[in-house]
């Protein structure tokens, strides 16, 4: 009986995560009237789209699970708060992913290099963009002991650090990253939205605490996540030297000496951030 108990609960839940799964892909429409949605990815074929509309979607499993996770407080409790925390967390993905638009790639419109030029590098960093918004967001509303405003709160400031983090890595990058994704550089845009996520990571996890009180866990979590992003590089250097030690990526990427960007690179180069931010996360 109590198998079949955690059955019928668990298809409950399942139940409501693909409703409010779906109200995030209306949302998503809204917000993009720009352009019709089935027109680019299926009449058009445009990959630039699918690749931004994926990492969204991905945004929006992280946001729903956040209010999915935890421990049981009674079925109707729960579903309370999975509608409460779900919807909020939809609205917050796309808040997000409006913030993000103006300050990751400031020079130049994300819809129209998605739709325009169907530019690949950019879908690749608005899905990174979208992935790290969710991960920030699925820490900020799991965990026991807090409120819609703690979450609300950690949110903004997993944003803002997002932002900034994300602002600071392109400027120290060795070579511009908005003139490199303007020209359809793929490569550039995979390494950048690796970037971002591994970030991500490290920023949204380290809120997936239990809150107690402001005091103790909001300096707790500050410390957590500029540590963390402070070690990213290094970790990520530490990383490249044991996948790749012979080859210099950012001459891969920007196709230094070479016919064109190396895309495969790229992805090695993706991979070591967001692998560098998980062993930050646990071991930080």
């Amino acid at each position: 009986m109590e198998i079949l108990d955690r059955l019928v609960t668990a298809l409950i839940y399942i139940v409501i995560f693909y409703v409010l799964f779906f109200l995030g892909k209306l949302i998503y429409g809204l917000i993009h009237r720009d352009y019709n949605l089935t027109h680019e990815l299926v009449e058009k074929d445009n990959p630039a789209v699918a690749v931004a509309l994926m990492g969204y979607y991905f945004g929006l499993v992280f946001s729903i699970g956040g209010a999915i996770v935890g421990p049981s407080h009674g079925i109707i409790i729960d579903l309370i708060d999975i509608g409460i925390y779900g919807l909020l967390g939809i609205l917050l993905l796309n808040v997000s992913w409006i913030l993000c638009d103006k300050v990751m790639l400031p020079r130049f419109k994300i819809s129209d290099e998605l739709i325009r030029d169907q530019n690949c590098g950019t879908g690749a960093v608005s899905l990174g963009m979208s992935v790290a918004t969710g991960l920030i967001i699925f820490g900020s509303v799991s965990g026991e002991g807090g409120s819609i405003w703690t979450a609300i709160a950690f949110w903004g400031l997993g944003q803002l650090i997002l932002m900034i983090a994300g602002a600071v890595y392109a400027k120290v990058l060795p070579f511009d990253v908005h003139d490199e994704i303007e020209k359809d550089n793929v490569a550039a845009g995979v390494s950048f939205g690796g970037a971002l996520i591994g970030i991500g990571i490290v920023v949204g996890l380290a809120a997936e605490r239990d809150f107690h009180a402001w005091d103790t866990d909001l300096p707790n979590y500050a410390f957590v996540a500029v540590l963390g992003i402070l070690l990213l590089p290094a970790i990520r250097f530490l990383t490249d030297k044991i996948l790749l030690p012979s080859v210099k990526l950012t001459h891969e990427i920007i196709a230094h000496g070479q016919e064109k960007p190396n895309i495969g690179a790229a992805f090695i180069e993706a991979f070591s951030y967001i692998a560098a931010g998980f062993v930050v996360y646990w071991c930080v």
